[in-house]
């Protein structure tokens, strides 16, 4: 039994200390909709800035009064923060001419970085002529931001297939992209899986995995459920009976979370993107484990 103890711990050393290498990370918020969500917001912005993100993006609601919240937090971003703040700006209900204009103010006030993407289509709405890769390509006509794309490890809801959804990730980088984000996942073997046909597909791009730590199975359930993400067998059992039992769903939720950032980085991910949920206390215990801290400043 001695040696299956050292082996398992000198694979533990050695994963913990491979985790010290050059990892970028980035979070994901979303505006406001109470007084108590500003504060939540604000509270977990502050708790995560010292970690030095390469960016914070911000959703973005399709109607308008989200729509101009979502400018709020990004404008209070880059007043009060050090941070480089990335809105994310979508085609479904703008004109091209509104869209131009709105590049060129985002550009003028400063802001550099653009997560572009083609919107949730409003219920009825016709078959979309204008995609992701258009407001890509209309971007970069307007200045040379830095835009970021979503991408599928297990396929769109509204793709024909998974070859379909490829060529369309493919087009988007053409046309401009910088990076693409995945959706979030639970099963690594398909994240592993869909970057190597993204390289086999001659997309040369980071394709960065978006990491949800999950408090809330219940809420996860439903979101998996409109987004075609497998919550495999291993994960229900690892939240079960713990419906009434927050503290101990936190708890969970870090070590499933810690374990899936481990192996990525493992498998040469350098690049993490976090869906915070507007909580800070997961994301930064995960960012802890991978080696991403705040500086010491130079008096120390």
């Amino acid at each position: 039994m001695a040696f299956h103890h050292a082996q398992y711990a000198s694979s533990l050393n050695q994963s913990l200390a491979e985790l010290n290498g050059d990892i970028n990370v980035s979070f994901e918020f979303f505006p406001p909709a109470t007084p108590e969500m500003e504060t939540l917001l604000w509270n977990s912005i502050q708790r995560l800035q010292p970690l030095q993100p390469k960016f914070v993006s911000v959703t973005y609601g399709a109607n308008s009064g989200v729509r101009d919240r979502t400018h709020g937090v990004i404008e209070r971003i880059q007043k009060e923060t050090d941070l480089v703040a990335a809105p994310h700006l979508t085609l479904v209900d703008a004109s091209d001419e509104e869209l131009l204009q709105l590049a060129k103010h985002y550009w003028n006030s400063g802001i550099r970085n653009i997560v572009a993407l083609r919107g949730d289509l409003p219920e009825g709405s016709p078959k979309p002529t204008r995609f992701a890769a258009d407001l890509v390509r209309l971007l970069r006509s307007v200045a040379d931001f830095d835009i970021s794309v979503a991408a599928y490890p297990e396929v769109h809801p509204e793709a024909a297939n998974a070859q379909a959804d490829l060529v369309n990730l493919k087009r988007k980088i053409d046309a401009g992209a910088n990076r693409a984000i995945t959706q979030f996942f639970f099963d690594i073997e398909a994240y592993l899986r869909f970057r190597d046909r993204c390289v086999a597909a001659g997309i040369d791009v980071e394709i960065v995995p978006g990491i949800l730590p999950v408090t809330n199975f219940k809420q996860l359930k439903r979101f998996a459920g409109m987004t075609n993400v497998n919550l495999p067998g291993w994960l229900h059992q690892q939240f079960e009976g713990l419906d009434e039992d927050p503290s101990t769903r936190s708890l969970v939720g870090a070590s499933v979370a810690i374990d899936m950032v481990k192996v990525l980085s493992r498998e040469g991910v350098k690049d993490f993107h976090f869906y915070t949920l507007n909580r800070a206390e997961l994301t930064y215990a995960i960012c802890h484990i991978l080696g991403v801290r705040p500086k010491a400043s130079a008096a120390e």
